[in-house]
């Protein structure tokens, strides 16, 4: 080992290490100049024209690791001594794999930095969370490869029999994973469709509650009795949802019986009284009341009108209103509300009647 530092590197003079040092030096100090400058500059650019562009730039240039100009101060004054060709050729890979790691470490960071702000900007709503998280990972994930593979190209390792073993591996690891892949591009659709976001109250089979969480694998929901819902986006979009949250009305039809004992006269006022309880409601929209038919033990109404809000408690507020209206009106012109009911005439026949009584007495007394 001894004898091997002192054919390579030992065999300098002074005066040759004391050049290459004052060569170290200089080119750190220089890049670090030019690197302070820049940041500078592009920070009193980005003051003066604020943009999303050149604050991002900004940060990417802080994220610079000195410890890359340190590394490539060093192999640029290796250059300076001399050494044979095949040293200078391993200088120049390692130079290359610096400045390619440093190139693919900036892109990364902006890359990250436009995935923070897009999630800022949406105040953390799904529609753009999934969809940037997933973007987010597929561009670092490029990136990254792009890097490995230039920098694999440019040592002369022959990168071709190595990106189809990548390939035959992807597709092994793809078949392994499937379900987990499948959950991850259903979040994908997920942000792009954008059937539901953050806080959207939505209904699929047998759950019903508010969206709480869309993350890569799996949908989180609070449901209306408190506990919290877990369901694979894969299975979440096999369900046809209703989204009530982007509900902009809600159509309302309920029915309503008054007993057979009611004037015609008054039945026809009904529908009037209807409209005017609804028309009472600043949140309701009327659209239609009328005598519907002849039940079995009551005149039967249906009245159809919107509210103009998705909120749920809203709507029942406004119906107990209505109710309330009309059960004062009606009790006002006494009319009473009907209920099932049967009316039964006995025969004149003594013996019959008789024969009734005894069967009446006898359920009685069981």
């Amino acid at each position: 080992m001894t004898s091997w530092l002192q054919s390579k590197f030992l065999s300098f003079t002074i005066n040759e290490w004391f050049y290459a040092l004052l060569i170290f030096i200089s080119t750190y100090a220089v890049l670090l100049l030019i690197w302070k400058f820049a940041i500078r500059r592009i920070t009193k650019f980005a003051l003066r024209n604020p943009t999303k562009l050149g604050d991002l730039i900004v940060e990417v240039m802080r994220s610079t690791n000195q410890l890359t100009f340190a590394l490539f101060s060093f192999l640029f004054a290796m250059h300076f001594l001399e050494l044979n060709a095949r040293w200078l050729t391993r200088l120049d890979y390692l130079s290359f794999l610096i400045i390619g790691i440093q190139i693919a470490i900036w892109v990364s960071k902006g890359i990250t930095l436009w995935a923070k702000a897009k999630t800022v900007a949406t105040d953390g709503s799904a529609e753009n969370m999934v969809l940037t998280t997933m973007l987010s990972w597929i561009f670092k994930t490029i990136v990254w490869s792009i890097a490995v593979l230039s920098i694999l190209a440019n040592m002369g390792v022959n990168i071709t029999a190595f990106v189809a073993s990548l390939g035959v591996g992807g597709v092994a690891v793809a078949l392994a994973v499937q379900n987990i892949l499948s959950d991850l591009f259903a979040s994908l659709a997920i942000g792009l469709d954008k059937p539901f976001v953050i806080g959207d109250f939505i209904i699929f089979g047998d759950v019903l509650g508010t969206v709480e969480r869309v993350g890569l694998k799996t949908t989180h929901i609070r449901s209306l009795s408190g506990e919290q819902i877990v369901c694979g986006n894969t299975e979440l979009l096999k369900n046809t949802i209703h989204n009530y949250k982007r509900m902009a009305e809600r159509r309302v039809v309920f029915q309503f019986r008054v007993t057979y004992d009611t004037k015609a006269d008054v039945v026809e006022k009904i529908p009037e009284i209807v409209k005017k309880a609804v028309a009472a409601e600043s949140k309701a929209r009327f659209d239609r009341a009328h005598f519907k038919g002849f039940g079995l033990s009551s005149l039967d109404f249906e009245v159809v009108y919107y509210v103009l809000d998705s909120s749920y408690n809203i709507y029942m507020d406004i119906q107990q209103s209505i109710n309330l209206y009309l059960m004062r009106e009606l009790e006002s012109m006494d009319v009473s509300f009907a209920f099932p009911t049967m009316t039964l005439n006995l025969s004149k026949n003594p013996e019959i009647k008789m024969m009734l009584a005894k069967d009446a007495l006898s359920n009685t007394l069981q």
